[in-house]
């Protein structure tokens, strides 16, 4: 599974070299961005397809039809990163976008699903932080709107994997 999760990310990086996303070119903060969204590997996620090793790069951060359930809380679906304003970030201000990376915390006031890192992009400097979310903002919108969240007692209208988080 590990070798799988690797291959995926690998070629998920490597498909962004061959696409060659180009929202930033020039700009040293988006390029910063671009490079930070990469590295953090958000598509493994965020980018339908990529959970099983086929990302759709046509549809780059625009939100997984696969998800993950944590047991005792729910089924969470990476969303749409895209600036989109219907399914994605495009009504949320580059702050909001920040808060969400790192502080786990939405506009609606709703925190994260635990399998987001955030408390570890928490660490991340305010001018990396703020590099992503122009890098996020710069992105062709994708009009995809996920599936959930679900609640632990509710039955999830897409495929899932189970993940088991260490107790807080």
């Amino acid at each position: 599974m590990v070798k799988r999760w690797i291959g995926a990310a690998f070629l998920t990086v490597a498909a962004m070299g061959v696409w060659g996303v180009e929202a930033g070119a020039g700009d040293p903060n988006l390029e910063r961005g671009k490079y930070l969204v990469a590295v953090i590997s958000c598509t493994d996620c965020h980018t339908n397809g990529s959970l099983i090793g086929k990302p759709d790069m046509a549809h780059f951060l625009g939100g997984s039809d696969i998800g993950f359930a944590i047991p005792g809380l729910g089924y969470f679906y990476g969303p749409n990163l895209t600036p989109d304003p219907d399914t994605g970030l495009g009504g949320w201000t580059r702050e909001q976008i920040v808060m969400a990376i790192t502080r786990g915390e939405r506009p609606d006031g709703r925190i994260l699903a635990p399998i987001m890192p955030w408390h570890s992009f928490a660490k991340l400097t305010p001018e990396d932080a703020d590099a992503m979310a122009a890098y996020l903002q710069s992105l062709p919108p994708v009009k995809h709107k996920v599936p959930g969240p679900f609640g632990a007692e509710e039955k999830p209208t897409a495929p899932y994997m189970t993940v088991t988080m260490p107790a807080p």
